[in-house]
């Protein structure tokens, strides 16, 4: 898909079609997860720092991201995909690639093209937004297709050319390439894919480790055999929060641990699994990663045990000078429960204390809880409809009243605690021709637009390295790189 997450926004807020949108972290250490095309013209770019990209574009709009839409929008693009062939190997929520030979609707370089643009239609149709298809003989080269064809086209390598297409490259196109092996390449002379094929296998092996040598003069010569892969088996579940401010209280420390616990044996049980092993991740002051682990007797799913388990961990990192991240996850991971686990959590039982005499107790009364709008968040208000908070800040929060369907929209503020406002589900990018047409949202009164229900997908992905099988024809459709929340 094409610059995917702010595709996603740029289609759901009209205001912001063909403006400048960064998606991404928006606090002091947030990094950018996608820019529009419009934000690439000033150097913006994905995985950049978020405090880098204001200065570059600082009259773009910064928007949180929105996973729940873009995973509702992602799965109804892979189901795309699955109607032209069983063999469809997710890379991200906004990049596959597809065996065409295994779905019987491509025989040749011209049925090829003709079942892609069939897709780059369908794409359209369901999502209103585009995607790009690279076509080639591996997986490798439809990815490098998929990249070229950007934004919003179509690549196909025709067999017999890969060479020559490959050879003025330079060599961070190939998979597995990344700055620091590129620098090294580059010191040793070799700077294209035709120099890394003229080098050799041998001079390949002794630069970069046998492994890493023989795979780069393979891809330098176009042999790719990785087949497509349907299934990935989930290997771990995790979850991690990045804090803007360090961290230096302890007992903030294992309360944000226990949340992350709690946090991650959601995503586990949604996905109807369990781990053996839990795993806490920290990240200092000093950007310095710290992993522990922990194995148990089996598998379980239990809050209390993960909590138990991440604390016991933490028990031993010193935290002294501050922590600027922090994660939990699971592996070792089952379809089952071990149900003696759970008496791991449970405290021993302790002998009966006499009672105390009773005593007044006296409890204050909680400060009222101010609400966070953060920008790009969907908003329902009473009497205006659906709407996008566009900032906030000074006990005020700013709203545009639009929907995917409607023209650019009013803005209007209101104060942060204005009762009529409250937090809303996305709507759909295209509506579904078989339900009658949503309201848009009323410029002065009405009823608001309903929210469209999306259902969160748990779990997370985890990718794993297929075995060499006989090459297949393959393609790939996506490739915007993004940092996981």
């Amino acid at each position: 898909m094409d610059a995917f997450f702010a595709s996603v926004e740029q289609a759901s807020k009209p205001s912001l079609r063909g403006k400048a949108v960064v998606v991404g972290g928006l606090g002091p250490r947030g990094v950018v997860a996608t820019a529009s095309y419009e934000a690439r013209v000033f150097g913006v770019h994905s995985a950049m720092p978020m405090g880098q990209a204001r200065r570059l574009a600082p009259n773009a709009a910064y928007l949180v991201p929105r996973f729940t839409l873009y995973r509702a929008i992602s799965e109804q693009v892979m189901a795309l995909l699955r109607e032209l062939s069983p063999l469809v190997e997710p890379l991200s929520l906004d990049e596959a690639f597809v065996d065409l030979d295994a779905g019987g609707v491509a025989w040749d370089e011209e049925s090829a093209r003709r079942a892609g643009e069939r897709l780059r239609a369908d794409i359209r149709a369901v999502t209103g937004l585009t995607g790009s298809v690279g076509l080639a003989a591996s997986k490798m080269l439809a990815k490098i297709a998929s990249e070229q064809a950007k934004p919003d086209g179509l690549v196909l390598i025709e067999p017999g050319t890969e060479r020559a297409l490959l050879g003025p490259m330079p060599v961070r196109t190939l998979p597995g390439v990344g700055p620091a092996t590129g620098d090294h390449l580059r010191r040793a002379g070799i700077s294209t894919v035709e120099d890394l094929a003229e080098a050799g296998e041998d001079e390949l092996v002794r630069l970069l480790g046998k492994a890493h040598g023989h795979a780069l003069h393979a891809m330098a010569l176009a042999r790719d055999e990785r087949p497509v892969v349907a299934e990935r088996e989930a290997k771990s579940v995790s979850v991690e929060d990045t804090y803007d401010v360090d961290i230096h209280d302890r007992l903030r420390v294992g309360l944000e641990v226990q949340r992350l616990a709690d946090r991650c044996v959601g995503r586990l049980r949604g996905a109807g699994l369990s781990g053996r092993t839990i795993v806490l991740k920290v990240r200092r002051y000093d950007f310095s990663t710290l992993t522990r682990s922990e194995t148990l007797r089996g598998p379980t799913d239990d809050p209390a045990v993960i909590r138990e388990a991440a604390a016991r961990l933490l028990d031993s990192v010193d935290t002294t000078g501050g922590v600027r991240l922090l994660g939990v996850g699971v592996s070792g991971l089952a379809d089952y429960t071990q149900e003696d686990l759970f008496a791991q959590a449970m405290p021993a039982p302790a002998a009966e204390e006499p009672r105390a005499p009773a005593v007044e107790v006296v409890v204050e009364r909680p400060e009222p809880v101010v609400r966070q709008w953060r920008a790009g968040q969907d908003v329902r208000h009473a009497e205006y409809g659906h709407g996008w908070v566009q900032g906030s800040g000074l006990g005020r929060v700013t709203v545009r009243f639009e929907t995917p369907q409607s023209p650019p929209g009013r803005v209007r503020t209101f104060s942060v605690g204005e009762p009529a406002l409250a937090s809303a589900d996305p709507l759909p990018l295209v509506l579904d021709p078989s339900r009658p047409p949503a309201c848009p949202a009323p410029a002065d009164g009405g009823r608001p637009a309903p929210p469209l229900a999306l259902a969160e997908e748990p779990g997370d992905q985890a990718s794993s390295e297929p075995a060499s099988l006989p090459k297949s024809r393959s393609g790939t459709v996506g490739g915007e790189a993004t940092s996981r929340p």
